[in-house]
């Protein structure tokens, strides 16, 4: 064989060689990708079921998200040390200003705060405004007190303490449910607010939503506030929230649907809206957004392709998986909205 034949011959398999490398299953030829991001423990659970479908597809993609809280995933967007960000507070615009290129706010998915309680002779109650509000700022302190046993007659309620248990992270979590605690109870809101972290008047602290459920669990006569695919997680009860309406509601897929389209007609360019304390008899009260976090003019164009197009899947076919763990699924107007918002990722 002569050595221009040889050359060939060996040309044409390192290219074959190189194509199957990096073909994956989905039949691309790009390049293996690992896209970094982090934030929100709200919505972890169907992220990280997105993430893996769509690396099962596309096997040259792979997403490393890091559930460590919306305030320091917002921190490490801000830094630049992730490709993405998830946060259950919208961004603020004053940070927002503060990124070069830009930032693009995307809702993906609507989820609910329940109020789960470690109680074994109330498996099911019914909590008003002024009993979870009061229970939270430190007024109402015995399972007995009037605020919770009259909306709940015929279950003999113990007369022990009450023992709170909250976030001890910066949390979109806990900022979904004091920006709710402070439309609902004046005192409130003059009193300690919304942010992702506050000054709590009374309680115990976890990390995280796993932080949070874990100590009510083990702890009897306590309630804290997680996000409701934790609860079902470690089998935990959680109460009927008094909504806006004056009606009690559980969380469902159904109810944060209701409250979730409350706002799609109001939704503004920037997707910054809060759907907490929703009108509507249906609506469950302590809905929430959760959005990721995107550069609009990243250094990495080549990852900002890869990740509009995770997020059309996501937006798409992906918002099938929500309510098989408990979120809603979007609104078709906001998804319409979303996709065409993603025009301002710069990709060249």
């Amino acid at each position: 064989m002569k050595l221009k034949d040889i050359f060939w011959m060996l040309l044409l398999f390192a290219i074959a060689a190189s194509a199957v490398s990096c073909g994956g299953n989905s039949g691309s030829s790009s390049a293996f990708v690992k896209l970094q991001g982090a934030g929100a423990s709200f919505p972890a659970p169907l992220y990280l079921k997105w993430f893996k479908t769509y690396s099962d597809a596309h096997q040259n993609v792979q997403v490393d998200y890091q559930s460590v809280g919306s305030g320091s995933g917002v921190k490490s967007f801000m830094d630049r040390t992730v490709d993405f960000a998830a946060s259950d507070a919208a961004m603020k615009p004053d940070d927002m200003a503060k990124v070069d290129g830009g930032v693009q706010l995307l809702p993906m998915t609507a989820g609910s705060i329940v109020l789960a309680y470690n109680l074994k002779e109330a498996p099911s109650l019914k909590l008003t405004r002024e009993g979870y509000a009061g229970i939270f700022s430190g007024k109402v302190t015995k399972w007995n007190d009037p605020a919770i046993t009259q909306v709940n007659p015929g279950i003999a309620l113990p007369a022990t303490d009450i023992t709170v248990v909250h976030r001890s992270d910066a949390s979109g979590t806990t900022y979904i449910w004091v920006d709710y605690l402070s439309k609902v109870s004046p005192e409130w809101k003059g009193r300690v607010g919304t942010a992702t972290a506050v000054n709590w008047p009374i309680g115990i602290a976890g990390k995280g939503n796993e932080g949070v459920a874990g100590l009510v669990s083990l702890t009897p006569g306590s309630i804290g506030y997680v996000e409701l695919i934790y609860a079902r997680q470690t089998k935990m009860d959680y109460g009927a929230v008094q909504n806006a309406a004056g009606y009690f509601v559980t969380a469902t897929a159904a109810s944060v649907t209701a409250a979730a389209a409350s706002a799609a007609a109001e939704m503004p360019p920037d997707f910054r809206i809060s759907i907490t304390n929703a009108q509507g008899a249906d609506a469950y009260p302590i809905s929430s957004f959760t959005w990721l976090l995107l550069y609009e003019d990243a250094k990495n164009k080549a990852y900002s392709r890869i990740m509009v197009e995770f997020l059309k899947w996501a937006l798409t076919d992906g918002q099938a998986y929500a309510s098989q763990l408990g979120y809603a699924p979007l609104p078709s107007e906001v998804v319409r909205l979303e996709l065409a918002a993603l025009d301002r990722i710069k990709m060249s």
